[in-house]
């Protein structure tokens, strides 16, 4: 296989992970985080984080990412981040976790909306005007259609960006991120599966 072609798979399963983080729509799909339990043809099994245990279709063209951990250094204004965030009583937003896309996937998701994290959790898609050091980690000015906001990016927040992965990670005990569309009897259909990898979990 040729390194162009390589490449452009890469940006492929990049440009469709990174769609996990668009803003749902009407027929809103369910973001399961936990560990896998079992992959038995196309059937992943699932150990939710809320206790439960569900079924997810993964179809065989179903394109599989995972993540490598980056460094708040390498955030620059310029990139195009994806990070969810807790709201203060202040008003003032800190991540919790940050997603470095490729320019690719620019512009996925772009927006600030509401998030699954707990109470307070937002996402914000958008474009890092400036990088400015703070008290409390580093300040990211953000703008996006419509609006702008600035999040505080703490020392400890896992900071990730997208690679490709393979149907054969999806090993017993790796931990997942996979948003799916309910099916029949409790069932789902994966959308986007993203998995550990080299001991990176998906922090989304």
């Amino acid at each position: 296989m040729s390194f162009r072609i390589q490449l452009g798979a890469a940006l492929v399963t990049a440009t469709l992970a990174s769609a996990a983080f668009a803003q749902a729509p009407a027929t809103k799909p369910a973001r399961i985080r936990g560990e896998i339990v079992s992959l038995d043809g196309n059937t992943l099994k699932v150990h939710r984080r809320s206790g439960d245990t569900v079924s997810i279709e993964v179809k065989p063209s179903m394109n599989v990412s995972a993540v490598k951990s980056m460094q708040l250094s390498d955030i620059k204004p310029g990139s195009f981040i994806g990070t969810a965030a807790t709201t203060g009583t202040d008003g003032k937003l800190t991540a919790t976790e940050v997603v470095v896309f490729p320019e690719s996937a620019r512009g996925t998701g772009e927006g600030h909306y509401a998030w699954d994290f707990g109470p307070n959790s937002s996402m914000t898609n958008a474009n890092v005007d400036t990088v400015v050091q703070g008290t409390s980690g580093r300040n990211l000015k953000l703008s996006y259609k419509g609006g702008s906001n600035v999040v505080t990016v703490p020392p400890n927040v896992p900071i990730v960006t997208f690679i490709p992965a393979a149907h054969t990670d999806l090993t017993p005990g790796k931990k997942v991120f996979v948003v799916a569309t309910p099916a029949s009897q409790g069932t789902y259909v994966a959308q986007r599966v993203v998995v550990e990898k080299d001991g990176v979990a998906p922090p989304m």
